[in-house]
């Protein structure tokens, strides 16, 4: 009998010391566990509006006080959606989750971040532009046969697949509800605004954030300027002396004629308002509005007048950088 409880007894220290072992296994910490490779690409992260100081810290302490409810998106392990939400992460010490999308160049990926951008972010008229003439760049590159025809210009008619014929511009203008025309000029206006990112990133924050005072009808007209004019031109944003020249104004680059009061342009209806045209500004303006009504309401329920204040001031902004579109295609 005492050799069945010693035999017992070795069972049950041998249990214990089996149980201590799993838990300590189980409890293995986070950060010794492998991670996958996160790669950010700077192409990519450039095209990304910056997020301003107030907010960047909201969202910081938002991840900190609740977490990071949504995973970082990756293709090819290169990071391509949460780039702030990653660095504060990365700041923070704090475990991160990732998805990963499967896309077939980096043009359909660029396309995807364009999207999710303009769906998700409260954009101004002239950051929209941006997008949307990036858009039309990265559709227009998208090619699969070895005669450099768009993908969506024929029909593959080996697969049975019948890709949409329509050009890029009928089919963006569609999607954004602008005309074609609109989607061609911001194509210029992402030209021009990308040319003065490569010579100062810098400046180009200051475009898209409306702190650089420069019109739409510069910078269409810089797409197809000079290396020496982008220069000068971004001199002028650095050192604030840049002037937005209005809608109507000739410009010197056309020998002092504006070409929209041109004798011979009777046949041009680029200029046309069109149905598209008027429906666009009446969703921006309807967004416009809901977007400071919402502002206002949340900044009353605790009283934080400088941002209702700071809300209105965006607001304004907004609205004239719409009013001048509107210039800019009744001229």
């Amino acid at each position: 009998m005492y050799d069945v409880y010693i035999a017992l007894y070795f069972e049950q220290m041998l249990n214990a010391i089996m149980h201590t072992k799993l838990i300590k296994a189980e409890s293995k910490p986070l950060e010794e566990r492998p991670m996958q490779t996160i790669i950010i690409d700077e192409e990519f992260e450039r095209i990304l509006p910056k997020l301003d100081e107030q907010t960047y810290t909201w969202l910081e302490e938002n991840i900190l006080e609740y977490g990071c409810r949504e995973p970082l998106v990756l293709w090819d392990s290169i990071l391509i959606d949460g780039h702030n939400r990653y660095s504060i992460l990365k700041k923070h010490d704090l475990p991160i989750n990732t998805v990963n999308m499967e896309f077939d160049s980096r043009d359909e990926v660029l396309i995807w971040i364009i999207s999710t951008q303009v769906s998700r972010r409260n954009l101004n008229p002239l950051q929209l532009s941006y997008y949307r003439g990036l858009h039309y760049h990265a559709d227009k590159s998208i090619v699969t046969n070895a005669s450099g025809r768009n993908q969506y210009s024929e029909d593959d008619a080996q697969n049975g697949h019948h890709p949409k014929t329509q050009p890029t511009a009928s089919r963006l203008s569609a999607q954004y509800n602008v005309s074609r025309n609109t989607i061609r000029r911001d194509a210029q206006i992402a030209k021009a605004i990308n040319a003065i990112g490569e010579a100062s990133p810098e400046a180009k924050t200051d475009i898209l954030s409306g702190k650089a005072q420069i019109s739409r009808r510069q910078l269409q007209e810089l797409s197809s300027g000079k290396e020496d004019t982008i220069s000068e031109v971004v001199m002028k944003i650095k050192d604030g002396t840049i002037e937005r020249r209005r809608t109507g104004v000739n410009s010197a680059t056309n020998g002092g004629v504006d070409p929209s009061q041109d004798s011979n342009s009777n046949s041009d209806t680029s200029n046309v308002i069109d149905i598209n045209e008027l429906h666009s500004w009446e969703l921006q303006l309807s967004k416009m509005t809901n977007e400071l009504t919402q502002a206002v309401r949340s900044h009353a329920r605790i009283n934080d007048t400088e941002s209702i204040l700071s809300a209105l001031r965006q607001h304004i902004k907004m609205l004239e950088e719409l009013c001048e579109e509107i210039q800019t295609l009744a001229a």
